[in-house]
């Protein structure tokens, strides 16, 4: 095999398959990326048996089609510190060699036939939709999910089908997300009977390796194994093993609800500034409704008080709520500036539940006042 790319293109599509490669493996050869390259396609792929990923490369000067083997580690560093535009792949009997205008490297040869194939079972059964909707519907609930808990189904997200609309679901049982959204169904897709909760990595990974945002992509379920595919990657992932919690009974019942409707940069720039005052032992912030004003104060011994204040829409009853800052800002950073959204709730000790018009959901449970 020979082939001529340029550095910077390739550095992309390798550090996004490389996520996959374990760090630590009984068998060596998984932490390597396969490159396999024929007269029309170059193709990336990497698995740790319950992970995989191929992923196609355009702009390779195929010379000599082959395969090769190249460590994560090295070959990694190679395309991040080498200064040339453009660097060269050759492969030997006995070496891999790496040569650009300046700089020259031997790899020993590893049998890219030892590498584990990657390719996922095809089904006549899937959903399609555009990229733009995965990537949100990700981005809007991998955040929510925890992967230190030792109730495995929370390091994941769920995916179910509620009539033609894909729900995705994350929880770490302190907070949660929710987003869903349109999806065409071709054939019978039945998620929400099989507790389908995909690995938090492996939702990153598809994430990162959407290209185009309105190109569609396919999702099907197969054999226990979930399979994703664009025009240039194809991902399988095993599923978390486990029950998910009842989600749908977390959502507040409320009788008469406070409903104050926001926009996220106001809201989001006040809450960065009282929350210089937090720390890792206290991260609560009031947020206090009154008259027209949203107050946040934060408080500790040992740094001392904040205190900001922003005009809102809302004349009720004065309501004080404590959050944890962090939580409230992990689902603004997932919005534009620009987006409005509503906070609904019913008293200050009831769960509060954030919306938007597009399908995004989000229920924080308070803190106790007395902290």
């Amino acid at each position: 095999m020979k082939l001529t790319f340029n550095r910077e293109t390739l550095l992309a599509a390798f550090q996004t398959v490389a996520t996959v490669a374990p760090s630590r493996s009984p068998k060596p050869i998984l932490q390597c990326v396969k490159i396999s390259a024929s007269a029309d396609q170059v193709v990336l792929m990497a698995t740790d048996t319950e992970i995989g990923i191929r992923l196609s490369v355009d702009d390779i000067d195929v010379e000599a089609p082959g395969s090769a083997v190249l460590p994560v580690s090295e070959f990694g560093n190679i395309l991040r510190e080498s200064t040339d535009e453009k660097l060269s792949v050759a492969v030997s009997e006995s070496s891999v060699d790496i040569t650009g205008e300046s700089s020259l490297f031997n790899m020993a040869f590893q049998n890219p036939d030892e590498y584990p194939d990657v390719n996922g079972s095809e089904s006549e059964s899937f959903l399609k939709l555009p990229a733009k909707l995965l990537k949100e519907l990700i981005r809007r609930t991998l955040y929510a999910t925890d992967n230190e808990s030792s109730r495995y189904a929370l390091g994941g997200v769920l995916l179910e089908m509620n009539s033609s609309n894909l729900v995705a679901v994350g929880t770490d049982g302190r907070r949660l997300a929710k987003m869903e959204g349109p999806v065409e169904v071709v054939g019978t897709v039945d998620l929400g009977a099989s507790n389908t909760i995909v690995p938090s990595k492996s939702m990153g990974l598809i994430d990162r390796a959407l290209g185009n945002p309105e190109e569609e992509v396919t999702v099907s379920l197969s054999d226990g194994h979930l399979l994703v595919r664009t025009s240039t990657a194809m991902i399988t992932t095993g599923l978390v093993e486990g029950r998910f919690p009842k989600w749908k009974e977390v959502f507040p019942n409320f009788a008469d609800p406070s409903e104050i409707n926001l926009t996220v940069g106001p809201v989001y720039s006040k809450l960065r500034q009282a929350s210089i005052m937090t720390s890792d032992e206290s991260r609560g912030i009031d947020f206090s409704f009154n008259s027209g004003t949203l107050k946040m104060h934060g408080l500790t011994a040992q740094k001392g008080e904040a205190k900001t204040e922003l005009p809102v829409a809302y004349d009720g009853d004065p309501l004080t709520i404590s959050m944890d800052h962090r939580y409230v800002a992990d689902f603004l950073k997932t919005l534009d500036n620009e987006s409005a959204f509503t906070i609904s709730v019913q008293g200050n000790e009831s769960a509060v539940l954030f919306t938007t018009e597009d399908g995004y959901n989000y229920i924080v449970m308070p803190l106790a006042r007395d902290r």
